[in-house]
Protein backbone atom coordinates (compact mmCIF):
# COMPACT_ATOMS: atom_id res chain seq x y z
CA UNK A 1 0.00 0.00 0.00
CA UNK A 2 1.60 3.40 -1.07
CA UNK A 3 2.47 5.44 2.20
CA UNK A 4 1.69 9.44 2.06
CA UNK A 5 5.16 10.81 3.27
CA UNK A 6 8.29 13.04 2.13
CA UNK A 7 9.82 11.74 -0.74
CA UNK A 8 12.72 12.54 -2.99
CA UNK A 9 11.21 13.92 -6.40
CA UNK A 10 13.21 11.04 -8.56
CA UNK A 11 11.85 8.76 -6.06
CA UNK A 12 8.10 9.55 -6.47
CA UNK A 13 8.95 9.80 -10.16
CA UNK A 14 10.05 5.96 -10.09
CA UNK A 15 7.28 4.52 -8.68
CA UNK A 16 5.07 6.25 -10.63
CA UNK A 17 7.57 5.11 -14.04
CA UNK A 18 9.35 2.30 -12.84
CA UNK A 19 10.74 0.97 -16.32
CA UNK A 20 12.52 4.30 -17.61
CA UNK A 21 15.73 6.04 -16.07
CA UNK A 22 15.10 8.35 -12.75
CA UNK A 23 15.66 10.99 -15.34
CA UNK A 24 13.26 10.52 -17.76
CA UNK A 25 10.54 9.57 -14.98
CA UNK A 26 10.74 13.21 -13.41
CA UNK A 27 10.44 14.93 -16.53
CA UNK A 28 7.31 12.00 -17.38
CA UNK A 29 5.96 12.90 -13.78
CA UNK A 30 6.81 17.03 -14.13
CA UNK A 31 4.61 16.40 -17.58
CA UNK A 32 1.99 15.04 -15.84
CA UNK A 33 1.99 17.61 -12.98
CA UNK A 34 1.37 20.36 -15.37
CA UNK A 35 -0.86 18.32 -17.58
CA UNK A 36 -3.52 18.18 -14.55
CA UNK A 37 -5.57 21.95 -14.48
CA UNK A 38 -4.48 23.79 -11.53
CA UNK A 39 -2.33 21.09 -9.97
CA UNK A 40 1.44 23.03 -10.38
CA UNK A 41 -1.17 26.07 -8.46
CA UNK A 42 -1.58 24.33 -5.59
CA UNK A 43 1.62 22.96 -5.31
CA UNK A 44 3.17 26.37 -5.23
CA UNK A 45 0.43 27.69 -2.98
CA UNK A 46 1.93 24.63 -0.21
CA UNK A 47 5.46 25.47 -1.07
CA UNK A 48 6.69 23.64 -4.00
CA UNK A 49 9.97 24.60 -5.73
CA UNK A 50 11.53 23.74 -9.18
CA UNK A 51 14.69 23.47 -7.10
CA UNK A 52 13.70 21.54 -4.15
CA UNK A 53 15.16 17.48 -4.13
CA UNK A 54 12.01 16.36 -1.99
CA UNK A 55 7.92 16.46 -2.51
CA UNK A 56 6.62 17.15 0.86
CA UNK A 57 3.48 14.80 2.37
CA UNK A 58 1.01 17.65 1.59
CA UNK A 59 2.18 17.39 -2.31
CA UNK A 60 2.28 14.27 -2.08
CA UNK A 61 -1.13 13.35 -1.51
CA UNK A 62 -2.40 16.28 -3.78
CA UNK A 63 -0.41 14.62 -6.41
CA UNK A 64 -1.90 11.03 -5.71
CA UNK A 65 -5.58 12.92 -5.35
CA UNK A 66 -4.77 13.87 -9.12
CA UNK A 67 -2.77 10.92 -10.44
CA UNK A 68 -3.56 7.97 -8.20
CA UNK A 69 -1.46 6.25 -6.42
CA UNK A 70 1.26 4.91 -8.24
Amino acid sequence: MFQIRTYGKGELAQLYCPNITTAAARKKLMIWINYYPHLMDDLRIIGFSETAKTFTPAQVRLIVDALGEP
